[in-house]
């Protein structure tokens, strides 16, 4: 502990902070010029995010990042949003809205500790080495504090890791638990290797389509850092649109954020492309981090049998485990990822929430919630595909 006030300040862009000082506490184990654990918080990620306009004005995303400083040295940061909205979360509290502005109260704007449209578990609250406790805490308090001077809803943190979980309840937050589907690697030698770890029937139908989607008429290519050129990105801009036009409406992500990409991310990124008659039909974008690849977005302009699995799925598998990487993080929802090995795992966030009332009324639904998501977890994994020796260590 320190006797030494901390000082929290909000900026509006990371312009304001130059990109060795955030990450030196967004990604302190990266300094070796090693990959970070993920690089979803790291100065070249949310730079990118601002700088392409799928955050800022307009966008419900409004940039209000925090930092702690002791002594005049940046100890913690934090990616701060005020939202106008709950969309791009992947942690849905649209019901809670509903519910508290029916009430006659005003759910928006909140504040939110987050990667933007991004659902992939990782630190949220930034700390350099050394300052874990007093950083995190100042942060928390920090956040909390800015939320309550606004008089704002609320204050949530989404994705965190389970050490921030435990601390942020320890600090008086409440906890919010939802699954989504991981693929573990067991230490693997192989694509078969895995595949010899599974129930005959899912082994068989995981062969088949395979075979069914490699049959579509073309060739499929991963690349990765000076692999990937701007052509690639025209492409899978096409394929992107697609997707977000049926799931969202709008594209989160802008064109220019690929092009940014291109420039400053492109030693993060796995791109997976489908190449028919010399023309792109369908992609995956895969960001790696130091032991975990991360599938995000998947789109097509031709529709081929068992592409999407191939490509989002077990393509991912053969670069994980040729690369030695410990999991493969699918993105949110989905239970089709089950019987391609996928296993369901708890993930969390933390919410403070200003009205007394209404906080109740929310700690009570997240009880039962977590009930809820402890049994489905529970039940998702015995119809896990892994032979029963394996399912039951």
């Amino acid at each position: 502990m320190t006797d030494q006030p901390i000082e929290i300040n909000v900026l509006s862009s990371l312009s304001q902070i130059d990109a060795q000082t955030w990450d030196a506490c967004a990604a302190p184990e990266a300094q070796d010029g090693e990959r970070p654990v993920d690089p979803f918080t790291t100065h070249r990620f949310l730079k990118a995010l601002e700088d392409s306009g799928s955050v800022g004005r307009g966008t419900g995303w409004q940039p209000q990042y925090l930092t702690a400083r002791l002594n005049g040295e940046v100890i913690a940061v934090a990616p701060l949003y005020a939202k106008g909205h709950s969309q791009g979360e992947y942690i849905f509290d649209h019901n809670w809205a509903h519910a508290f502005e029916r009430a006659g109260g005003r759910y928006y704007p909140k504040l939110q500790v987050a990667v933007p449209f991004t659902p992939a578990t990782g630190r949220r609250f930034l700390v350099r080495p050394g300052f874990e406790t007093l950083g995190q805490s100042a942060l928390v308090q920090g956040a909390v504090q800015l939320a309550s001077d606004n008089q704002l809803s609320s204050l949530h943190i989404t994705f965190c890791t389970d050490e921030e979980a435990a601390a942020g309840q320890e600090m008086g937050l409440m906890l919010r638990s939802s699954q989504q589907f991981h693929w573990q690697n067991r230490g693997y030698r192989s694509f078969d290797d895995f595949l010899a770890t599974l129930s005959s029937r899912k082994r068989k139908n995981i062969r088949k389509e395979r075979r069914e989607a490699q049959d579509f008429g073309g060739q499929i290519v991963t690349l990765t850092g000076d692999q990937i050129e701007p052509e690639h990105w025209d492409a899978f801009w096409r394929f992107y649109q697609d997707t977000g036009a049926r799931k969202w409406g709008t594209p989160y992500l802008t064109r220019a954020f690929f092009d940014i990409a291109q420039e400053t991310l492109r030693g993060d990124i796995a791109l997976v492309l489908a190449v028919r008659d010399g023309a792109y039909v369908a992609g995956a974008l895969n960001f790696i981090g130091r032991d975990t690849l991360y599938g995000r977005y998947w789109g097509c302009i031709e529709d081929h049998p068992c592409l999407h699995f191939e490509l989002c799925y077990y393509r991912a598998i053969d670069l994980a485990i040729q690369e030695g990487l410990a999991r493969v993080e699918a993105g949110a929802q989905g239970e089709h990822k089950l019987a391609r090995g996928y296993m369901p795992i708890a993930t969390h966030s933390l919410h403070w929430v200003a009205d007394e009332g209404f906080r109740d009324a929310i700690r009570n639904y997240l009880e039962a919630e977590q009930e809820a998501v402890d049994n489905e977890i529970e039940i998702l994994t015995t119809y896990g595909p892994f032979k029963k020796t394996l399912s039951e260590e």
